[in-house]
């Protein structure tokens, strides 16, 4: 999979691009009042490639979490693949097409699954626009439809530019077999959050917050997925950043509270930290 990837970037490395990047990061996570899981880790590699009106995006996640044993026998281990596609049409739309595949977990049964996503933007205004991408997950023993509606708003006040984005989730799970995973969990979920990224002079600020609960949902416009029984009711995050020549250095905090569905266990603390490097040619 990893020499797939190098492919990939190398081939589109060598074509025309504009305002294109490559990343990598690294994240730590530490579970508390978890009834399965201490602390872990993940590294991630992607890129984001312009081509004329096409852009391609892609990264490969690798995590490795520290369980507790009994009840689980082993540490979790997990590989996944993120692919994006989006075509600007030039008359105000784009089009976005998603692509998930978890290769690898060796504990639960999402194992293997896939998530396919189609959306499509619309550009009301310059500094405005909504974009609406419908998503399906395939598990062995369930599926999930996703709706998502996003809202984004950017503005200018003196040399400080301002992001605004809404966001609106409706999950509905279809169970295929009765299995641990679902048997807790509703039939559909309604999710909001909102955030905020601030640029002034190559500093980088932003915030979110999502209300609601949430299971088994996407993320991060596609490039996340929760294919593990955690009931999401919370979540905050903050994050910093600075350009420096042509890298992008940024740091983020993210908090989640979650309830563990198989076993009813509340009141599960997830804290995220994150350090990205971006560099942009």
């Amino acid at each position: 999979m990893r020499s797939i990837l190098f492919l990939l970037l190398s081939t589109y490395l060598g074509a025309q691009t504009i305002h294109s990047s490559v990343l990598t990061y690294a994240e730590y996570k530490n579970f508390e009042n978890s009834v399965q899981k201490e602390d872990g880790v993940v590294y991630g590699v992607g890129a984001d490639i312009h081509v004329d009106q096409s852009a391609y995006r892609f990264a490969y996640e690798y995590g490795n979490t520290n369980t507790k044993q009994p009840p689980l026998k082993e540490d979790l281990r997990t590989d996944k693949l993120f692919l994006k596609y989006s075509y600007d049409l030039q008359n105000n739309f784009e089009f976005n097409v998603n692509y998930i595949n978890i290769l690898g977990d060796n504990i639960a049964i999402t194992d293997g699954g896939q998530t396919y996503g189609l959306g499509l933007t619309y550009h009301i205004k310059k500094n405005f626009l909504t974009n609406f991408t419908q998503y399906y997950t395939h598990y062995d023993d369930f599926d999930v439809f996703q709706s998502d509606l996003k809202l984004e708003y950017k503005m200018k006040i003196n040399a400080v530019k301002i992001k605004l984005t809404s966001i609106t989730k409706y999950l509905d799970l279809d169970e295929t077999n009765p299995n641990g995973f679902t048997k807790n969990a509703d039939d559909h979920y309604l999710t909001s959050g909102i955030k905020l990224h601030l640029h002034y002079e190559g500093y980088h600020f932003g915030a979110a917050a999502y209300f609601g609960k949430r299971v088994f949902a996407i993320m991060n416009d596609g490039f996340r997925i929760q294919h593990h029984a955690m009931e999401f009711d919370r979540n905050y995050a903050v994050g910093v950043g600075k350009n420096i020549s042509d890298f992008v250095v940024r740091f983020q905090y993210i908090y989640g509270r979650a309830e563990e569905l198989p076993m009813q266990n509340e009141n599960v603390e997830v804290n995220n930290f994150r350090l990205l490097l971006n560099y942009k040619f």
